[in-house]
């Protein structure tokens, strides 16, 4: 496979089947999971549970257990080394709800449990579109989070609403489309972009969705892969007052296209990347033309625009993932990142087929981005 695409024509829309539920999981319920640690939520609540819980499960493998002087972690040059491997046998956090500010459509929106639908909304005389998923439990009165949820490059939407399993997520999910025709129908981070305005389009849907369904305002979240992955980067300068966290799966960075953006305010961004991406090379390369970001690089920069410290905290999970997160933040600042090895094109933890390359199932991302959404709201 060449980079000139971000999928390939005969990956593109393949899906493998995806069970009913994983194994062991009892109805009603998911599992945030990672070699060796269980961590089950119930779908419903888990968007309002403490944050000390949320807290809790990110200090296992990370700044906390840092900080608390967690055993078997040991000073490295590049950081601090933990392992995760061991049960969490601390004893779970009391549930309380957290205030939430609602949007107007609150006590209007009659749209049914468990329903699709599409959202139009019109941006420089141009109609676009977005998919809207509406979560099992949505009674149209309770403030509920949007995940903004952004396809590769020639990828639809039914892949990527199938393998990323968001719909699970009791979120509402919109599944923007992008505009143009092949090849230039890419989102605007992209040297393949459409030409349209995408930041301005999503700024729509955010109004559009905040006036006609009950949403949770300081909790509306972006996330994508690939071309949809390098989008959600530049939405995390664009709309850091709006979209409170953003995950970036193998994502394209063109830096011409996306460049960074240091004096922007701090944003929470958690990131994943195989090291043997066909698509996007981890470190970094050209494609369609343009120079793509090594991802050691934009993970550094992510860091100091939150004014990270300078060295992750690394903890081994498994035997293929490697998760480095920065301590010391600033403000809503905080970066994580998953280095998953010999990993590709591909979403962590997906049952369906979602890029070239291995996917590893040692970590779930879909899991690992709801428990990262949970904790990074807007300030109410």
């Amino acid at each position: 496979m060449t980079a000139a695409a971000d999928v390939d024509a005969a990956e593109r829309d393949g899906v493998d089947s995806i069970p009913a539920a994983r194994a062991g999981e009892p109805a009603g319920e998911r599992s945030g999971r990672v070699k060796g640690v269980s961590r089950t939520i119930s779908a419903v609540p888990h968007r309002h549970l403490l944050p000390a819980l949320l807290a809790a499960c990110l200090a296992l493998a990370g700044c906390g257990a840092a900080a608390a002087g967690a055993a078997g972690s040991s000073p490295s040059a590049a950081g601090t080394l933990s392992v995760a491997g061991a049960p969490d046998s601390a004893s779970p956090a009391a549930s309380a709800h957290v205030d939430a500010a609602a949007a107007s459509g609150c006590g209007r929106d009659t749209s049914a449990a468990g329903s699709t639908s599409t959202r139009t909304v019109t941006v420089g005389g141009t109609a676009r579109s977005a998919r809207l998923h509406v979560p099992s439990g949505y009674d149209g009165t309770t403030p509920t989070p949007v995940i903004l949820a952004f396809v590769g490059h020639g990828m639809s939407i039914d892949k990527l609403e199938r393998f990323s399993d968001l719909d699970d997520s009791g979120d509402l999910v919109l599944y923007p489309q992008p505009a143009g025709t092949d090849p230039q129908n890419g989102w605007q981070s992209a040297p393949y972009a459409s030409g349209q305005d995408d930041v301005a389009f999503v700024s729509a849907l955010i109004d559009d969705i905040e006036a006609h369904a009950c949403v949770d305002v300081t909790r509306v979240f972006a996330a994508g892969i690939s071309n949809g992955g390098g989008f959600t980067a530049l939405l995390s300068c664009a709309l850091p007052a709006r979209i409170a966290a953003f995950a970036v799966v193998s994502g394209a960075i063109y830096p011409a296209n996306d460049p960074p953006c240091p004096t922007t305010a701090a944003v929470p961004v958690v990131e994943f990347h195989g090291t043997n991406d066909p698509v996007i090379a981890y470190d970094g390369g050209t494609s369609h033309g343009s120079q793509l970001e090594p991802v050691t690089q934009w993970t550094t920069e992510q860091a100091q625009r939150s004014g990270c410290s300078a060295s992750p905290t690394i903890t081994q999970i498994g035997s293929d993932v490697v998760e480095q997160q920065w301590c010391g933040c600033q403000g809503r600042g905080a970066m994580t990142h998953y280095r998953i090895e010999g990993g590709g094109h591909t979403w962590p933890g997906a049952t369906a087929t979602s890029g070239p390359g291995a996917t590893t199932q040692t970590i779930s991302a879909t899991r690992i981005i709801e428990d990262f959404f949970t904790a990074h709201p807007l300030p109410s």
